[in-house]
């Protein structure tokens, strides 16, 4: 330090050239700091903004691949109308829709006897060692009418229901077929190949009482399993069969009834069957029929009692008390807030009944009702019910009831013929039903008596409450009717098979489907009463416009 000091009072302005000589140094290195910094900043920049193009790039790629490169699921086109026929054919009462080959519309169902198939398969009975003419299930697409597949069945057709789940080893949706010979037969609903054949012996003079009922897995093979009635005098007896190979499952179980039954299954707690005769109305529980078939009491939570039901059966005759229970002609489920209800439709009144404690809600006269009842919505959401009855000969009164009230909500008297077909609904975007209706409208003061009915399909819209649409007139033996969405919410179509049945002589069996909109847009404008608030052609064009909305 001393010389330091010494040297800088010897050479005062050496020690001012090193001070500025260091202040230079540092005020150069700050501008090297200070340029360097905005260098840094322009380079991220420009790696922000490539990043930027770069991820605008991929995106550009990737809307162009799906628009144009990667190609999307072709939807299927639906014909506005097509035609099936068959010559030198017989058609069985049977119609049924369901998606066969899962394009996501809806197919067609039916069998019909003849001695060949389709020129599309070119299937024949001997095929399959059937005599000639046999019995064919056929499934045809929804969209042009195509025939998917064909098959010789049997002999003849006793009974024929589709849309059953899990039938078979592959667990897989299917028909159940009884014919002869006797035999219950499952074939898969895609592909018409047989996934099992049982002999069966349901004895002389039986009837099948539809539908076949799906219970759960009592044999524990992991596929569900079915129960069927068959009839036969005054006794109905039970089948419990596997749905995966069909064997049969015990023995047969007799149930006791005064004349001829037919049955309803209400879920509870469990299942119970409810067998009616004219007379008479009988309930047992699954766990009742499953024990007489197989002599087994088996604890399935599926097979446990109602009390409260097992209070009203009478333990020995299995008679259910259920108000007055006389010539019941119809037992109809009726969804209600928390549990299904039940409609008991006698030979003069229809009386809903509330499935928990089988008290009646409401009661209607309804004398001599022709067909089921149908289900529907005259109200926006608010459930109500299709009821005909014949009110004189060949004369019929459609009526439109709300389920909650049984109050009347619209009626139509019409003239009808033996055998034409019954009603349908169709589900409409505004939460209400688009009703067809059969029959033949006639004005009052204008009945004609000394001829047949005709057989007019007639469009029914709550929204004009005073005008039907006349959409088609049919001179032809109709065999079966349908109506269906056949795409989700959209493609509202009819369908009808026409020709002769089996105790006729063979002749043309023609099946048709047809767009709901073809016949609207052709139709008749009937004026209920003298009052017309709209032109026809605006009423047709407005009807025509109608959208369609699937509730499931």
């Amino acid at each position: 330090m001393d010389n330091k000091d010494s040297e800088a009072e010897i050479h005062p302005l050496k020690t001012e050239d090193v001070k500025l000589q260091e202040n230079h140094d540092n005020s150069v290195e700050r501008r090297r700091i200070l340029t360097k910094q905005p260098s840094q900043l322009s380079r991220l920049s420009r790696w922000r903004t490539a990043a930027f193009f770069i991820s605008l790039f991929l995106c550009l790629i990737i809307v162009f691949a799906f628009s144009f490169i990667i190609p999307c699921p072709e939807r299927p086109v639906s014909e506005r109308t097509w035609f099936r026929n068959y010559d030198n054919a017989v058609a069985y009462k049977f119609l049924a829709i369901e998606d066969v080959n899962k394009d996501k519309v809806q197919d067609v169902i039916f069998a019909f006897k003849a001695g060949n198939g389709s020129s599309s398969f070119n299937t024949s009975c001997l095929d399959e060692g059937l005599p000639s003419p046999c019995a064919f299930l056929a499934a045809v697409s929804g969209t042009n009418g195509r025939v998917l597949w064909e098959r010789p069945a049997a002999q003849e057709v006793e009974w024929l229901e589709c849309g059953i789940q899990q039938l078979g080893e592959a667990k897989a949706p299917g028909c159940l077929l009884v014919g002869k010979p006797e035999a219950l037969t499952a074939v898969d609903l895609q592909t018409g190949e047989v996934q099992w054949r049982q002999s069966s012996d349901f004895g002389a003079n039986y009837t099948i009482l539809p539908p076949v009922a799906v219970i759960p897995d009592v044999d524990s093979d992991g596929v569900q399993d079915l129960i069927m009635f068959i009839a036969t005098g005054n006794k109905v007896k039970t089948f419990i069969h596997s749905g995966k190979n069909g064997k049969q499952i015990g023995s047969p179980g007799s149930l006791d009834v005064d004349g001829k039954a037919r049955y309803l299954r209400q879920n509870l707690v469990s299942s119970y069957f409810l067998f009616y005769t004219e007379n008479s109305l009988y309930a047992y529980s699954l766990q009742d029929l499953y024990s007489a078939a197989t002599g087994m009491e088996r604890k399935l939570p599926s097979l446990e009692q109602d009390p409260q039901w097992e209070k009203n059966i009478d333990p020995v005759t299995h008679r259910l008390a259920l108000l007055s229970s006389g010539g019941i002609r119809y037992l109809a489920r009726i969804p209600g807030r928390s549990r299904e209800n039940i409609l008991v439709v006698s030979s003069e009144v229809a009386t809903l009944v509330n499935a928990q404690n089988l008290q009646a809600l409401w009661t209607l006269n309804a004398s001599r009702v022709l067909s089921e009842p149908l289900l529907g919505y005259y109200k926006p959401d608010v459930l109500g019910l299709v009821l005909e009855s014949e009110i004189e000969p060949n004369r019929k009164k459609v009526m439109i009831v709300e389920s909650g009230s049984g109050a009347v909500q619209w009626d139509l008297k019409l003239s009808w013929r033996e055998g034409s077909p019954g009603p349908a609904a169709l589900p409409t975007a505004d939460h209400r039903s688009a009703f067809l209706l059969w029959g033949e409208y006639q004005a009052a003061g204008n009945q004609t008596r000394s001829r047949a009915p005709l057989q007019k399909l007639y469009l029914f819209h709550p929204s004009y409450t005073n005008v039907l649409l006349e959409l088609r007139n049919s001179t032809d033996q109709i065999i079966g009717f349908t109506a269906a969405l056949f795409e989700r919410s959209r493609h509202a179509c009819y369908v009808l098979l026409r020709g002769p049945q089996p105790n006729e002589e063979p002749g043309l069996v023609s099946l048709m489907k047809r767009k709901l909109k073809e016949d609207v847009s052709q139709s008749r404008v009937i004026w209920l009463n003298q009052v017309a608030v709209d032109t026809e052609q605006y009423v047709r064009d407005r009807l025509y416009r109608m959208r369609f909305h699937s509730r499931e």
